[in-house]
């Protein structure tokens, strides 16, 4: 039978007394507090509590009341709903139904909830402000008050409020008059859905407390047990979310004074299209508004939240700034969880066992409901998606890891016993090759570069926290002598930190920048950030004088830290292999002597620690504070052996500084681990520009001569099929050696194909280089199937090595060589069958090559000259053709569903029983060109669209009537 929610103890006990008593003049406030206080003093004396009980229409009358008072006055709402069960009881000799005993406790824990959630600092100001308002109209409050009282609640919904609070309709009532109550204190709109929702939802906890408090005077009580679990569970995620949650932005930014929350700018963001590319029209946002947005979107329940960003742009700080304020202003409507992915060694098949594995705290691993709790919904904020490390990363982890995800929300969207939310960043080149194996269910932004107010948002802060004068430091990022490719560099927060800091400690020599390229720029960057970090943020250890040698060994040091991280991945560096590589340097030894003595043990570790560098997520290893760091010192360390690679032999007998033997190896130990990013090979061919040995035209033909030889012996498997003991085994078991059998999922194969691999991006980059040197143009050319004009030449030779690729799982040719295929010479090659995801052949100049029948989805052949290819059968759809030169080619049956032909010249072009559905053709030159049965439904031209000559239009399908009328064929 249903209960009402006040009216049923006034109802019950009417005839058992007069209520004579009563005074209207009390106030509701001082009504209930006497309620608590007679009930505490007096026990159930009827003559002393009915008045009060009479007095009110429910404990939620108090919201009349100034909430700032109600607050400090710390009322015992759980005493007064106990204490009057058993006035019910001891009155009426009856014990309270379910219903009636959920009516009075859930009055009771919404009324704790909101103390607790009033409480906390970021409502302080707004509780001033309540308290001085200006007394308004409470006629519409007081009959949504009375309205409560007569509110009936079955035992269907009693039991669905114990279950989950939040979702029942007691929670619907009572945020209803506390929404009124907080209107008529001028709340905006925001805040009382954010109060409301925070208080139904930190309910439960209270109703459990208030439950179990009511001993046995209702009809059912959970075990003591499971009620002790609940709220050990409780206090575990209290503790984690103190800890790892507001801890975060309190940490400081590098070796300053100051942390990230004092210097954070909030950043903005452009949504992103399926394929992964910007909408460059789309409509800005500040990233935290997005996710706050879709967060609470009804519609958007299925939706992963992923945010794409390049080096530098600060995913990872906005991580740990918007955790935090999830936990200040939604928490526990959502429940920050913050993972770094890097530190997840194993992913299990079952991604809610990852979850628990990862988040490794009480809450999560002494609870198997934890996830179909209903009274908690966790946001999952998993930070650098290309960060990684887990079993099977070369053999499609990441595309099962990001299937997943995408599983799990959809379930979280379609349960209704957990309703989580999951938002992942990571750098855009992480989903190169991948963009096809990604779930449909993602929301993607990328973040944009600073605008010129964030900046000086941020130069504001900068000079506030440096006691510097803010109009000094924007200006000195305004001056003339900087050009625009510099100016760019602010335009990432990263940057913009190193920029500011070294103008701070006049180690920003503007001059050098002068007419420098973007490339150029960063690299100058990094060097100067590098002497600085070695001579200005020394740690105290080394405070004393160092010699140029001394500085050179610290130097050596954070370069083989930068490789050895670029080798496990790109995330941690071990400590035993860094030391391995230091064994012949003497300087590197004297440091560590110097670091043994005064910071005890593991002295390369915590040497390390003071550069920019932290203790790893493994044991025994070591991270850079920012990626970037690596990647720039990697690139230093492999420019050194490049150039030792490039010089002749320096007496009679020695052809080569270093020999043959010793280079082929030192290749498969510098680059047989893990394949070179771009940022690593942006670096390197910029450091080795500038280099004096590359100066010498000579040396750059020798060491491409020399990488051109080891290739062409990889591509025949000469490597691989040595006997026993050869470089690939050797690289092998030092890689087990210093990282553990189990902790490195990498065998022979995989190193021998990332030697080659990376070999093959170097003499591509080389053969680039040459395009800007008069003096090498007509030296270096980069045959991948071997000169045409030589026995050496191998038409199928590229087919096979992507085939051999796939020996570190699905797509890694396109993973690892998609980027760099852009301006080169490929003569004659054969690419028929193959798989390749968004490789980026622009500008390039393609000769009589075969792509028949290969899988090239949202390719990028724009401006690229590609005369007489043969496309037939080929996968191209969403492929960009924009501006380039087809004459001749042939399409011949392939699908070409969205792709864009504009400003291309597509002149005696063979496109018989070809898909052009939706393909964009505005100004393009089809003279000549063969559709005979192609499908060219919903095709986009223009006036400048030349038709003269085309072939076959009577039986193509799906002419649009306007070309029709147009050709004169309608």
């Amino acid at each position: 039978m249903a209960t009402r929610l006040w009216k049923f103890l006034t109802t019950d006990i009417r005839d058992l007394c007069s209520t004579d008593t009563v005074d209207s003049a009390i106030a509701t406030f001082d009504a209930i507090a006497s309620l608590a206080e007679t009930l505490e003093e007096e026990g159930s004396n009827i003559q002393q509590l009915v008045p009060l009980i009479n007095r009110i229409d429910s404990l939620l009358d108090i919201l009349n009341s100034s909430l700032f008072k109600v607050i400090n006055s710390s009322l015992p709402f759980v005493s007064i709903a106990t204490g009057l069960l058993k006035f019910y009881l001891e009155t009426t000799k009856q014990k309270p139904t379910l219903e009636k005993t959920v009516a009075l406790v859930s009055q009771a824990a919404y009324l704790e909830s909101l103390q607790a959630i009033l409480k906390l600092p970021v409502y302080q100001d707004l509780l001033q402000r309540d308290n001085s308002r200006v007394a308004q109209e409470t006629t519409q409050l007081d009959k949504q008050l009375r309205r409560l009282a007569s509110v009936e609640v079955d035992e269907k919904e009693a039991r669905k409020a114990i279950v989950c609070f939040p979702k029942s309709k007691l929670a619907v009532e009572f945020s209803n008059v506390l929404s009124l109550r907080l209107q008529q204190a001028s709340w905006t709109d925001t805040e009382v859905q954010h109060l409301t929702q925070r208080v139904a939802w930190n309910t439960h906890r209270h109703l459990s407390k208030a439950w179990s408090a009511s001993g046995d005077i209702h009809l059912t009580q959970p075990a003591f047990s499971d009620w002790r679990e609940e709220q050990e569970r409780y206090h575990s995620i209290d503790e984690y979310l103190e800890a790892e949650i507001a801890a975060k932005p309190l940490e400081a930014v590098f070796a300053e004074n100051f942390t990230f929350k004092d210097i954070y700018v909030p950043l903005k963001v452009k949504s992103v299209d399926k394929n992964g590319k910007l909408i460059e029209d789309a409509p800005t946002h500040i990233l935290e508004n997005w996710a706050i947005r879709i967060i609470h979107a009804e519609d958007k329940k299925e939706q992963v939240m992923f945010v794409q960003g390049g080096p530098g742009r600060g995913k990872s700080v906005f991580c740990r700034m918007f955790a935090d304020w999830v936990r200040q202003h939604l928490h526990p409507v959502w429940t920050p969880v913050l993972i770094r992915l890097r530190d997840i060694n194993t992913f299990e098949k079952n991604f809610e066992q990852t979850l628990r594995a990862a988040v490794n705290t009480d809450f999560a691993k002494n609870d198997d409901g934890w996830l179909t709790d209903q009274n908690t919904r966790y946001l999952f904020l998993l930070d650098g998606f290309d960060e990684l490390r887990m079993e099977g990363r070369t053999t499609g982890g990441i595309e099962q890891f990001l299937k997943q995800v995408g599983s799990f929300q959809r379930n979280c969207a379609e349960s209704s016993q957990f309703n989580h939310r999951v938002l992942i960043t990571g750098r855009e080149l992480a989903l190169q090759g991948i963009e096809r194996f990604m779930p449909p269910n993602l929301e993607r932004v990328e973040i944009q570069p600073l605008e010129e107010g964030q900046q000086a948002q941020w130069l504001e802060k900068w000079a506030r926290l440096t006691e510097g004068e803010s109009p000094f430091a924007i200006g000195i990022f305004q001056d003339g002598r900087l050009p625009e490719q510099v100016q760019k560099l602010k335009q990432e927060p990263l940057l913009l930190y190193l920029m500011a800091a070294m103008h701070r400690d006049n180690e920003l020599n503007l001059e050098k920048f002068e007419g420098t390229t973007k490339v150029e720029a960063k690299v100058l960057l990094y060097q100067k950030m590098l002497d600085w970090v070695l001579t200005k943020q020394r740690p105290q250890w080394l405070n004393q004088e160092l010699t140029e040698l001394q500085i050179e060994g610290l130097r050596r040091i954070l370069a083989e830290a930068g490789l050895c991280v670029m080798q496990s991945g790109g995330e941690v560096a071990s400590i035993s292999a860094i030391e391995r590589r230091l064994q012949g340097d003497d300087n590197a030894k004297m440091l560590l002597e110097t670091a043994q003595q005064r910071l005890g043990e593991m002295p390369l570790r915590n040497a390390l620690t003071s550069f920019y560098l932290r203790p790893g997520s493994q044991e025994g290893s070591v991270e850079f504070a920012h990626k970037s760091f690596g990647e720039f010192l990697c690139a230093e360390r492999l420019t050194v052996h490049l150039e030792s690679w490039s010089l002749k032999g320096g007496r009679r007998y020695q052809e080569f500084e270093v020999s043959t033997e010793q280079m082929y190896w030192e290749i498969y130990d510098l680059l047989g681990a893990a394949p070179l990013t771009p940022e690593i090979v942006e670096y390197l061919m910029q450091l080795l520009s500038e280099s004096n040995e590359f100066s010498e035209s000579e040396n750059v033909v020798r060491l491409f001569k020399r990488l051109e030889q080891f290739y062409f012996l990889w591509s025949e498997g000469r490597f691989i099929d040595a006997p026993p003991g050869n470089f690939t085994q050797k690289k092998m078991w030092l890689l087990q050696k210093e990282m553990g059998l189990n902790s490195i999922n990498i065998g022979a194969r995989q190193i021998d194909t990332y030697a080659g691999l990376n070999i093959m991006i170097l003499l591509l980059e080389l053969e680039r280089y040459s395009y800007n040197h008069d003096s090498l143009k007509e030296k270096i050319t980069f045959y991948l199937c071997g000169d045409p004009e030589t026995r050496n030449f191998d038409r199928r030779k590229l087919l096979r090595i992507v085939g051999y690729s796939q020996c570190c799982g699905a797509l890694t040719f396109t993973k690892v060589m998609g980027k760099f295929f852009k301006e080169k010479y490929i003569d004659s090659a054969i690419f028929a069958g193959i798989e390749l995801i968004s490789p980026d052949f622009s500008s390039s100049k393609l000769n009589r090559v075969y792509f028949s029948r290969a899988y090239l989805l949202n390719a990028n052949f724009s401006g690229a000259d590609i005369k007489s290819t043969d496309y037939s059968g080929a996968y191209l759809n969403l492929a960009n053709f924009r501006a380039a030169d087809l004459t001749d080619s042939r399409f011949k049956g392939a699908d070409l569903t969205g792709a864009d032909f504009r400003k291309a010249k597509l002149c005696d072009t063979d496109f018989r029983g070809a898909d052009l559905c939706c393909t964009k053709l505005e100004g393009t030159n089809l003279k000549g060109a063969n559709v005979a049965g192609a499908d060219l439904v919903d095709i986009l031209w223009d006036e400048d669209t030349n038709w003269e000559g085309v072939q076959g239009l009577e039986t193509a399908v799906n002419v649009p009537e306007a070309l029709k009328r147009k050709l004169g064929l309608a």
